[in-house]
């Protein structure tokens, strides 16, 4: 709209001025429709630029989020662009933020299955969440296979969750359920291992066929 009543003042002003300066040169006549000439064209291509930076600007909405998304590599296999192409196992594999998950996994055989399963998701203790088991039960449970894999099993549901779709009681692969809370960008999950409510530090990570919740304890089944 700023544009259009910019060229009416400017067609306003033109007029004008040949009734006002008739007895003036064609060349002066010229200049003023050159010079009135760009002033009009120079408004449309100023906010196309205006609007491009605008666009831009917007965030994505499919985006991983979390205070917790900052210790994930900026680059590389492990990072949020490298995980994309690799299903989960590999994936997580490579992302140092969860390397103790990743040993675990591999202990209790499991590799294969998530890497094979399609569309499901994930929820994936980091590092701190084990270091916060004590070591003894964590030992206990690491010789266990029936209860590694059972405890590791309640990490995994079926289906991809979008962040818009995490909260609610979820079956898990171990058979039984796990409730998230929250909304928008805050979730946690009640029941785990030490008794803390787990939170989401970095959601929504995508790998080749999971979606990802990365949180900070580990979660326990009701058979734990």
């Amino acid at each position: 709209m700023t544009s259009t009543l910019t060229r009416g003042i400017l067609l306003a002003s033109a007029s004008t001025l040949a009734v006002t300066v008739s007895a003036c040169s064609s060349d002066s006549d010229a200049s003023e429709t050159s010079g009135s000439s760009e002033s009009s064209s120079a408004a449309p291509s100023s906010m196309a630029e205006e609007t491009a930076e605008s666009t831009s600007a917007q965030p994505a909405g499919d985006e991983p989020f979390g205070a917790g998304c900052t210790a994930v590599p900026a680059d590389g296999e492990g990072s949020f662009t490298g995980m994309t192409d690799d299903p989960v196992a590999t994936a997580a594999s490579n992302n140092p933020v969860l390397s103790t998950l990743v040993q675990a996994v591999t202990q209790a055989n499991l590799v294969d299955a998530l890497n094979s399963a399609q569309d499901i998701t994930v929820i994936a203790p980091a590092n701190p969440a084990f270091e916060a088991v004590p070591q003894d039960q964590l030992a206990a449970v690491l010789a266990d296979q029936a209860q590694l894999t059972a405890i590791l099993t309640h990490h995994v549901v079926e289906g991809r969750l979008s962040p818009d779709q995490l909260a609610g009681t979820h079956t898990t692969l171990n058979g039984d359920q796990v409730t998230i809370e929250g909304t928008g960008e805050d979730f946690t999950v009640a029941r785990t291992v030490t008794g803390t409510p787990a939170s989401v530090i970095c959601g929504n990570v995508q790998t080749a066929n999971a979606t990802v919740y990365i949180v900070d304890q580990v979660l326990a089944p009701a058979t734990a």
